[in-house]
């Protein structure tokens, strides 16, 4: 279409805008600020720039990408081809009765063979359009759950190619504050630690410090006071400690009464050394998954003995400083982040208390010490999901196929990493593994009335995050019952 006088474009927040009339057309692209507005520039090689069409008229705007538009055309222009070679067929066929059996019969392969690719084209947009109502229908379900679970705040992101489709923010953050939930909130994320801690272990093996099948007593001779009747301690390996499968108990600390003198974690290694020589392997090693958090602290400690700094400097410098998450932090949060810090509450039967506010993990950091906003855990996934851009930044972080040996099935699992069934088929190193969705990967976190799963599907080039504040416990009979389990089936209906 030409440009007229009556058509002008200019930038709204980023946004290339043409206004045609009364009508409005705006292109999310890359626009040089620099460029003459007046410059005569055909419509169509905006639009090839654009990724998504804003349509404006009276009191509707209509978002329609640029992509789909594309399809959507190109099947009607196909279907119009098979409309026009019919007539045109016919027409001839009177003319000419001389066509040979052979070329007609090629004619119809053509036909449909074309047909059968109009078809799927048709059908990948329609898919496209399922899945993009999906996500207002969840977002109807994830308020009301929420609200029903009494639930103080909540956030919950959708990615595709490396893109936010989804961003739902729900409640508050700080209730004594009134401060409400945003991007800036930061969410404590407990176990979704673990998959860090693992991807430095990596990043370590590929840099030829350390082997998976190492006996864990190579670097921590103080782990053979370990009482193991299934052996020597010096056969439990990092493998084993990735897995989950080196027969160590599931909490740090014997205690869990949540009596006031109980600590919350220790904060000395030395707390664990002490108490090694009345700590039992309780299976044989390798025989079994049973989620452990000890063994995941002395990964973080195998860290910096081989890399000669804490644990959470080691991480800054080699998986936050090279993606850029700039918030990111672990245990006590510093000054100039705090008032982004969110609180954590616990409802049972609908009375609601508060967790600790930014609490300290102590010693078992590399195991659930990670506190970060959502932009910055977006990132982080963006890492995991792959973006071809991006290659030469994320294989300095670790390469692609050590990333994609962390998901390779190492042991049947029948619970997550909170415990929950239903969610899961295998562990990988470190990572869960749900086979029943294909390529599907994640892992969870639960600690102190947070509560997240981050879930990614690298073939679909897919991944959602879910975070809460609060670990609300509901009777069977009550509406807010098992809401974070249908949030979750809620997610993965998405996929």
């Amino acid at each position: 279409m030409p440009r007229t006088h009556q058509q002008t474009r200019f930038l709204r927040d980023d946004v290339l805008v043409w206004k045609i009339g009364k009508h409005i057309a705006a292109g999310h692209c890359k626009y040089d600020k620099q460029r003459d507005a007046k410059n005569q520039m055909d419509v169509t090689h905006d639009l090839l720039n654009a990724g998504s069409l804003i349509i404006i008229g009276g009191n509707a705007e209509i978002k329609v990408s640029i992509l789909d538009m594309c399809i959507q055309c190109l099947v009607l222009a196909v279907f119009c081809v098979l409309c026009g070679k019919r007539q045109r067929s016919h027409a001839k066929a009177q003319r000419s009765q001389s066509k040979t059996a052979k070329k007609m019969n090629a004619g119809n392969k053509m036909k449909r063979f074309v047909g059968i690719v109009a078809l799927g084209l048709f059908m990948l947009v329609n898919a496209a359009n399922a899945q993009t109502t999906k996500l207002p229908e969840f977002k109807s379900l994830y308020e009301k759950t929420l609200r029903d679970a009494g639930v103080v705040g909540s956030s919950f992101v959708y990615l595709r190619d490396n893109k936010v489709v989804a961003d739902y923010r729900y409640g508050s953050a700080n209730l004594a504050k009134n401060q409400q939930v945003d991007a800036d909130t930061i969410w404590h994320w407990a176990s979704n630690t673990k998959p860090f801690t693992g991807i430095a272990i990596m990043q370590l093996r590929d840099r030829g410090l350390l082997k998976l099948d190492d006996p864990v007593t190579k670097y921590l001779p103080e782990l053979r006071a370990v009482h193991n009747s299934f052996g020597s301690m010096d056969e439990i390996t990092i493998r084993h400690l990735l897995t989950h499968s080196a027969g160590f108990r599931g909490g740090t600390w014997p205690w869990g009464s949540g009596k006031d003198w109980e600590p919350f974690e220790p904060t000395e290694y030395s707390q664990l050394v002490a108490m090694f020589p009345y700590t039992e392997i309780r299976f044989k090693p390798g025989s079994k998954f049973s989620y452990s958090n000890p063994g995941i602290i002395f990964l973080g400690k195998i860290i910096e003995k081989l890399s000669g700094e804490d644990y959470e400097v080691y991480i800054d410098k080699n998986i936050f400083k090279p993606l850029e998450m700039y918030s990111s932090y672990f245990d006590t949060t510093p000054p100039h982040l705090l008032k982004h810090r969110s609180h954590s509450y616990y409802v049972e039967n609908g009375k609601r208390t508060e967790g600790r506010f930014d609490a300290n993990t102590g010693i078992t950091v590399s195991n659930s010490g990670l506190n970060s906003p959502v932009p910055d855990m977006i990132k982080y996934v963006n890492f995991l999901v792959g973006d071809p851009k991006k290659r030469d930044i994320y294989d300095v972080i670790l390469k692609r196929s050590s990333l994609e040996e962390m998901w390779i099935a190492q042991l049947p699992v029948e619970t997550d990493a909170n415990g929950n069934k239903g969610f899961t088929t295998d562990i990988g190193l470190i990572f869960f593994i749900d086979k029943t969705l294909g390529t599907h990967y994640g892992h969870g976190g639960d600690q102190n009335g947070f509560i997240s799963y981050i879930d990614i599907d690298p073939t679909k080039r897919e991944a959602s995050i879910i975070v809460f504040n609060t670990d609300a416990k509901w009777p069977e009979s009550a509406p807010g019952y098992d809401a974070v389990a249908k949030l979750r089936r809620a997610v993965r209906a998405l996929f």
